[in-house]
């Protein structure tokens, strides 16, 4: 059976984790042809490890690695260095790590916070089981300007 791991962070001010989870929970042979596993660590920079950890220990084909940098100039410094270090992880196993990450001043509103969470983190879930069982979704959906987290871009409109 095909695993998709998911792991998340105590320092985000969403359960990222719990959402992504949502998501995969009502795609189509969940249980049945995938399962999903979860772990939570301390903060982003602990993402890479525990992705890592979910492929070559529990066989995750594919893990999405969520977190929530803060707004200090020191957190999106640090937010750089975890996401390099997610790269380095998915090059070490061949296996792609979706990153999830939303920033905290993304939004004053919390009730935009939280929406721009829970978009994000469930687009990205099922990004992940389509790149596993229905590649051709993401096949049919590029080059249209699709955004996860607020609205959708649209294609470039030439005149």
């Amino acid at each position: 059976m095909t695993i998709i791991g998911v792991v998340d962070t105590m320092f985000a001010r969403y359960d990222m984790g719990g959402a992504a989870l949502e998501e995969l929970a009502a795609c189509p042979g969940y249980g049945e042809k995938f399962t999903v596993i979860r772990r939570t660590v301390p903060g982003f920079k602990d993402l890479a490890v525990a992705a890592k950890n979910m492929i070559e220990r529990d066989g995750a084909s594919i893990v999405v690695a969520c977190g929530m940098p803060g707004r200090e100039p020191v957190d999106k410094q640090c937010a750089h260095e975890a996401s390099q270090g997610i790269m380095q992880a998915q090059l070490m196993t061949s296996t792609p790590i979706l990153e999830v990450f939303v920033h905290e001043d993304e939004a004053d509103d919390p009730a935009v916070l939280a929406q721009v969470f829970e978009n994000r983190t469930k687009d990205h879930a099922r990004n992940a089981y389509w790149m596993l069982f229905e590649p051709e979704q993401l096949i049919a959906r590029a080059g249209t300007g699709v955004r996860q987290g607020f609205g959708h871009a649209g294609p470039l409109e030439v005149s």
